[in-house]
């Protein structure tokens, strides 16, 4: 049931699940089929998985793959995904506003600090009808929870590891309902992995209770026009920590 991990908080120490379950790429595949999508935009691309879905049920579709590394660059455009080079917590995304059908970020935001400035990006681009396909690690899932019973850390917010942020269900929703609620619509709300099951068994749970899965998936549509919401909201909520608001401050 567990193997040996030589760098902790970088690899799970079970054998027993399907770490491809993290992604719910099946969920993204259901959700897709029902999307009008001539644009997708990929944050946080890696090797082009998730936009090799939109391409499958959206072929003539443009596919942009944005991450800050160089090295996938090739395998990308070999898939037919155009891939930009971009810091997405203090770069502007390089599209005008209100391109784009749909932008993935599948478990992306976890690694990042500024939030307020890609989720103004995110939806200063999105066009009125498009939608956020929003995958993270769940800190309260519920082997987390059984986790912090015992006085163990949860597994996907280790000091030692590459995430610096954590999200639940709730938490999430109220972030985007406290900032974005006049301009978003929660259009779906999905869970995927389940610790410590096999696939067999981790999918049906993450269906019925997907609030304790480990990755939690969020479908936000965005419904009007925004007019710079997540920008705002740090310096009209007088929050004690620095965030980048872009090169003006509004």
């Amino acid at each position: 049931m567990f193997r040996k991990v030589l760098i902790p908080g970088q690899t799970s120490r079970l054998n027993t699940v399907d770490h491809l379950e993290t992604y719910g790429r099946h969920i993204l595949k259901k959700i897709a089929s029902d999307l009008d999508i001539s644009m997708c935009v990929d944050l946080g691309c890696g090797v082009g998985e998730d936009l090799s879905i939109i391409k499958t049920h959206h072929p003539n579709s443009k596919l942009i793959g944005v991450d800050f590394c160089n090295s996938n660059m090739d395998k990308l455009v070999q898939k037919g995904i155009d891939p930009i080079n971009v810091n997405i917590e203090n770069q502007v995304l390089p599209f005008q506003d209100e391109t784009i059908d749909l932008i993935i970020a599948n478990q992306i935001l976890e690694h990042t600090k500024e939030i307020y400035w890609i989720n103004h990006e995110i939806f200063r681009t999105l066009k009125v009808g498009g939608s956020l396909y929003l995958g993270v690690p769940n800190v309260l899932s519920l082997h987390n929870r059984i986790l912090g019973f015992f006085g163990i850390h949860p597994t996907c917010a280790k000091v030692i590891s590459a995430h610096i942020r954590v999200f639940s269900k709730h938490d999430t929703l109220l972030f985007y309902s406290q900032i974005a609620n006049s301009f978003t619509k929660l259009e779906g709300f999905y869970g995927s992995q389940f610790y410590p099951f096999p696939k067999t068994i981790a999918r049906p749970l993450s269906s019925l209770f997907p609030s304790l899965a480990f990755s939690i998936f969020f479908v936000i549509r965005k419904i009007s026009k925004y007019n710079g919401e997540f920008i705002k909201w740090p310096s009209k909520s007088q929050l004690e920590t620095n965030f980048y608001l872009g090169p003006i401050t509004h």
